[in-house]
Parts: structure tokens; sequence; C-alpha cells
């Protein structure tokens, strides 16, 4: 029973998120879509005012997952919701979007495995 109870309110340790190849994968497609839409600055906004709810916006995704298949492909959602779970997610997505933008300023391709190493 104690051993149950010792991990019972575990968190992830702090730092960085790290995505399985998956989410990776979605992260960027998101990040690169709202990069398209000149839209870096007001998402970063809401990213770094909505950290505190990280987690609380994936249980509400895997909440709604239901609902959502019908607009989005079920596993996708469920693979973002995941990733959302992660401590370090929310700096993930800011690192990302602002090295898409970077290169979309630069007028240059965005390499993910070069930003990963910065």
């Amino acid at each position: 029973m104690i051993e149950r109870l010792r991990h019972a309110f575990a968190i992830d340790p702090p730092g960085a998120a790290s995505p399985n190849e998956r989410q990776r994968e979605l992260v960027d497609r998101l990040c690169r879509l709202i990069v398209r839409r000149r839209m870096t600055m007001p998402a970063l906004a809401l990213l770094e005012m909505s950290r505190p709810l990280n987690y609380l916006t994936a249980q509400a995704m895997h909440f709604l997952a239901p609902m959502a298949s019908v607009l989005f492909r079920a596993d996708d959602f469920e693979q973002l919701a995941a990733f959302l779970e992660q401590r370090g997610s929310v700096d993930y997505l800011c690192r990302r979007l602002e090295a898409l933008e970077r290169h979309r300023a630069d007028g240059q391709p965005a390499n993910h495995e070069a930003e990963e190493s910065t």
C-alpha cells in the first residue's frame, strides 16, 4: 500500500518534453500551419498564458476525443493530447514556433533536426 501511495502524486521532471516520432510530426505540422498563416505571436501569447493549464487542456482533449474524431483523425488527436500531458510540452511548442518563424523571416526552409540541437 505504501509503495502505491509513494508515486500517487508524481509529476514529470522539469525540462523539455520528449515527443515520440508521431507526436513530433503532428506538432511540426501544427506549428507550420500557424507560421504559414502568420499567427505565431498570438499562438505564443496563448501558449504562455495557458502554460499552467496544459495538463488540464490535455485531459479535456481526451474527454472530447469522440466528438473531435468527426473533424480530426482520432489517433492524431489522441497523440497530441498525450503530448500536451507532458510538463515541458508548452516549452517545446514555443521553441518550435520560434524556430519556424525565424526561418520564415529569413526565407529559408526549416530543418527540424538542426533545430533540435539548439
